[in-house]
C-alpha cells in the first residue's frame, strides 16, 4: 500500500475580494467613494475565528496602511468587509476609520498592489495580489 502525503489545508480564513478601484475615484481628494473601496474575508472553516489583533495592511503597510481587528469573531462560512472610511461596524462590515479633512486617506493602489492578512502573531496566513488598471476588483 503507498502512503501519499496530505496535502496542506488552506487558510481558514481567506482574503476572497479587493475591490482597489472604487467608484468616483480618484476623487480629488473629496474622499466621497472612499466606503466604496474594500476587502472582503472568508472564514472558510467550520470553527469561529477569533481575529482580535490579526492585521490587514498593503505593501506600504506604513502611512496608517494597517487595519487592525479588535473584539471582532468571524463565524464559520461567513464573510467580513472592511470599508477603508469612516462608519458604524457591524458583523458584517468593519471600518478601517480613514478619512478626514485634508488627508489622503485611500489604502489600495489602483494600478496594483498586494494585500496581506496576518494572525495575532504576525504570520501570514493569506495574501492576494492585483496588476491592473483596467478593472475595479479581484477576486482572490
Amino acid at each position: 500500500m503507498v502512503s501519499h502525503p496530505a496535502q496542506a489545508a488552506g487558510p481558514a480564513i481567506r482574503i476572497t475580494k479587493i475591490y482597489y478601484n472604487s467608484p468616483g475615484s480618484p476623487d480629488s481628494g473629496s474622499q466621497r467613494s472612499l466606503n466604496g473601496e474594500y476587502v472582503q474575508i472568508k472564514n472558510v472553516s467550520r470553527e469561529k475565528v477569533a481575529l482580535d489583533d490579526w492585521t490587514l495592511h498593503d505593501k506600504t503597510k506604513g502611512y496608517g496602511h494597517t487595519y487592525t481587528f479588535t473584539g471582532f469573531t468571524l463565524k464559520p462560512g461567513k464573510t467580513v468587509t472592511v470599508r477603508t472610511g469612516r462608519g458604524k461596524d457591524t458583523a458584517g462590515t468593519l471600518y478601517w476609520g480613514r478619512g478626514g479633512e485634508g488627508t489622503y486617506s485611500y489604502v489600495w493602489n489602483q494600478t496594483s498592489d498586494t494585500a496581506y492578512l496576518r494572525d495575532e502573531t504576525g504570520k501570514l496566513q493569506d495574501s492576494c495580489s492585483y496588476n491592473s488598471r483596467y478593472r475595479s476588483f479581484k477576486s482572490c
